[in-house]
């Protein structure tokens, strides 16, 4: 893969954490870098190791963490504001990632992670497939 494909790619990656929250498709990804959705999808996946859809979900799921932590929002307003349309899909990937339900996590204390700066909280608490 070429520099100048590596960079757009880049930019639609960027896309994807600015705007997790936006109805993103493939056709507006693939427009971000500047390549049709089939030949953008391959490519990102040979770039970042998993395809644009699970790279967005990742990120998705990153964000629901940091705000189920907090406590003042329910499951279905936290799959709401991180642009999940589908309960169930969001639940079934936080599951997949983090390894249970969004409630369960949500329910557990998170106190232990309360001390440690929050740099060192994202590192630790990121969504890693499996």
């Amino acid at each position: 893969m070429n520099r100048e494909d590596l960079v757009r790619l880049r930019k639609a990656r960027d896309r994807m954490d600015r705007e997790y929250t936006e109805p993103l498709d493939m056709a507006a990804l693939a427009g971000t870098a500047l390549m049709s959705p089939g030949h953008f999808q391959r490519s990102f996946k040979e770039a970042y190791g998993e395809t644009p859809y699970g790279y967005l979900m990742t990120r998705r799921v990153e964000r629901a963490k940091m705000l189920l932590r907090r406590g003042d929002l329910s499951v279905t307003e936290v799959c709401m504001a991180v642009g999940c349309t589908s309960l169930g899909s969001f639940s079934a990937r936080f599951t997949q990632l983090v390894g249970e339900s969004p409630s369960s996590y949500r329910a557990r204390s998170h106190e232990e992670s309360a001390e440690i700066p929050p740099c060192v909280v994202r590192a630790y608490t990121r969504p890693r497939r499996a």
